[in-house]
């Protein structure tokens, strides 16, 4: 991995610098009022910067209202640390806004033998961090393993059955929204969208990289989603407040339609969102197949 900012401007270096800063005493506060060992003395072993702001082809869309992530995988030295009670700070402070930080800052927590592991698996998702991450920070010691070569015919059984699996049970939740709608239960309805969207990204992260983070918020899924595949941007137009609000709303649903007395959704917004679900699914199944087939060629070449 490379050790240099040099690609990117400078306001963006030091943007970044500080996020890591901030990312550093946010983990140290929430870990200093614990009282077990591997908790009070958990460590941060590594913070490394991947994706396009890594590579150096970062967006920043104003008029499309697309702008990259700041992307970064922070290794920690015990798995109980990668709860997101730790992060929930970090994730806070790290929202841009008109202060030192202007860029979105994603973050996903992984221990140093769970990288590890992935990378003995050939995992492409943390090969490709291994390839063209930037390392932000470090402590001695702690060594990432050379990434294997994955047999493309090992890689098509795993993306084959992800596939299977993912698109059957937001097919389920698909159905479970109109049982809902139907019963006049629209805040159920909602939830019931949203777990059949979040079905449908991890789908697709799933198949095209072998990898999908522990989440669950829907901006998130989408955005990393969109990354891997820009047509996807196509299911969730953004041009009007009504659209942006309906998926603000899917959004929520995940805890405000089970749990808040106060969420509302009209069914104008539940219809909308029903269609756009579906829209969503057909890109999915696209993009999916189009990853099952390259796989598919590649194994046929590797048993000639």
């Amino acid at each position: 991995m490379k050790k240099s900012l040099d690609h990117l401007p400078l306001p963006k270096q030091s943007e970044l610098r500080y996020v890591v800063d901030v990312i550093r005493t946010s983990f140290d506060e929430a870990i200093s009022t614990r009282r077990a060992e591997r908790l009070k003395n958990g460590k941060i072993l590594k913070i490394v910067l991947y994706g396009s702001y890594a590579r150096g082809d970062w967006v920043h869309d104003p008029v499309g209202r697309y702008f990259s992530d700041f992307d970064l995988l922070v290794i920690v030295d015990h798995e109980d640390l990668t709860d997101g009670e730790f992060w929930f700070d970090a994730n806070n402070r790290t929202m841009p806004g008109e202060g030192e930080i202007r860029t979105p800052v994603s973050i996903i927590v992984h221990t140093l033998d769970d990288v590890n592991e992935q990378l003995d698996r050939g995992r492409y998702f943390f090969a490709d961090i291994l390839r063209d991450g930037v390392v932000l920070y470090d402590t001695p010691g702690a060594k990432l393993h050379k990434p294997a070569t994955i047999k493309a015919k090992a890689a098509l059984a795993e993306a084959e059955g992800f596939f299977s699996k993912w698109m059957h049970s937001s097919k389920e939740f698909q159905a479970g929204a109109v049982f809902y709608a139907q019963r006049d239960n629209n805040s159920l309805a909602a939830f019931s969208l949203h777990q059949a969207s979040e079905h449908l990204y991890h789908c697709i992260l799933l198949v095209v990289t072998l990898y999908s983070g522990k989440a669950h918020n829907l901006a998130f899924l989408r955005k990393k989603a969109e990354a891997i595949n820009a047509r996807l941007a196509e299911a969730w137009p953004r041009e009007t407040k009504f659209e942006r609000r309906c998926f603000e709303l899917l959004r929520e649903a995940y805890v405000k339609a089970r749990y808040s007395e106060h969420y509302r959704i009209t069914d104008e917004e539940l219809v909308w969102l029903t269609e756009r679900v579906e829209v969503l699914r057909s890109l999915a199944i696209t993009v999916c197949e189009e990853r099952l087939r390259e796989l598919r060629e590649e194994a046929g070449r590797d048993s000639d």
